[in-house]
């Protein structure tokens, strides 16, 4: 990495591989309505825009870094379409508009919302292009939302509608995943406070059964919690560092940018789990199985080792398990660490 790259990483990011541009979220759009953006609520002139017509406006071409709150980063892309600007223009927000919504096609209904003034101020761009190619599908094509200078779950993918509302309303990532509202990378707003009570966190932490529950943000530091069965839990953000967790069954769990620094893990499963942008610096994975997990943004403390010391680096031996599609996720120093530790 160039000093220049290190300048543009904000803190807790890594380098996706070169030509890589990791798919998160699902992968393709809901039925109906492909490349149609609505523009309503608090506007004098609702419209409905065709993907022809998107295309035959004045285009805007703006490069920009892209930050995923999963923890990697893709430097220097080159996004072209119409700005937000433009758009409301034509629709003429009214005086009462002080927030946008976001509203993909999608199975779920995902959504985000920002200020009004945000979005302005961000040069919002409502882009079909990436790198002078239509936009793929899989990465929100043919319609997504480019918020330059936040985290990219708020550059909506397969744009559906664009509302405009007087009071703010949080969208899909924020009130079902537990993402930050503002979500600045360069501040690390990454996720909101956690709202577990402290009996009903010391309650869970007790039974050593979390499975199918949603504990975004739990601080377990430092706690024996061998053996614990978490199997398709919500664990975003949570706190496992120092943990004693010998044989825990994470298995088809969320357990995106949680902390296991320095927890003993030998025997763990996270079969199947998604437990991207985890740090693992310093665990104890021998014996535990990652297979079908999906790693994007994963860290095993091989980066931190190159200027800390090899005390940072995950332990993992050939019992460690992995499978290629999941290996292929990680990034390059991530990627060549496992390979020479597990053989």
């Amino acid at each position: 990495m160039t000093e220049s790259q290190k300048t543009r990483l904000p803190p807790g990011q890594q380098l996706a591989a070169p030509g890589k541009w990791p798919a998160i979220g699902e992968r393709s759009p809901g039925a109906g309505g492909a490349g149609t953006a609505a523009i309503g609520g608090e506007v004098e002139r609702p419209l409905s825009l065709e993907l022809t017509e998107l295309q035959a406006m004045p285009q805007t071409r703006r490069t920009i870094d892209i930050h995923c709150v999963t923890r990697w980063s893709k430097l220097g892309v080159e996004f072209g379409g119409v700005p937000l600007e433009t758009l409301l223009d034509l629709a003429r927000p009214r005086a009462a508009a002080r927030f946008i919504s976001f509203v993909a096609r999608s199975q779920r209904g995902h959504s985000t919302s920002l200020a009004l003034a945000d979005a302005l101020s961000l040069k919002t761009l409502v882009a079909l292009e990436a790198d002078s190619r239509p936009l793929e599908e899989i990465h929100g094509g043919p319609l997504r939302v480019v918020v330059p200078g936040r985290y990219f779950y708020k550059s909506l993918k397969w744009l559906e509608r664009i509302e405009l509302l007087a009071d703010d309303r949080l969208g899909y990532w924020e009130s079902e995943a537990g993402y930050h509202n503002q979500g600045d990378p360069w501040l690390e707003q990454r996720f909101l406070a956690p709202s577990l009570s402290r009996q009903e966190m010391a309650e869970a932490l007790a039974r050593r059964n979390f499975s199918g529950r949603d504990l975004r943000s739990i601080d377990a530091r430092g706690r024996d919690l061998t053996g614990l069965v978490a199997r398709d839990a919500i664990l975003r953000n949570a706190d496992f560092r120092e943990c004693r967790l010998q044989h825990a069954r994470f298995d088809g769990a969320n357990l995106s940018n949680a902390h296991f620094e320095r927890a003993d893990l030998r025997g763990a499963s996270f079969a199947a789990a998604d437990v991207e942008g985890a740090n693992f610096a310093g665990a104890d994975l021998r014996g535990a199985d990652f297979a079908g997990a999906s790693l994007v943004g994963v860290s095993f403390g091989a980066a931190e080792a190159q200027t800390n010391g090899p005390e940072f680096t995950a332990k993992l031996d050939r019992s460690t398990q992995f499978d290629a599609a999941s290996l292929d996720q990680l990034v390059p120093v991530e990627a060549a660490f496992v390979a020479a530790a597990i053989g």
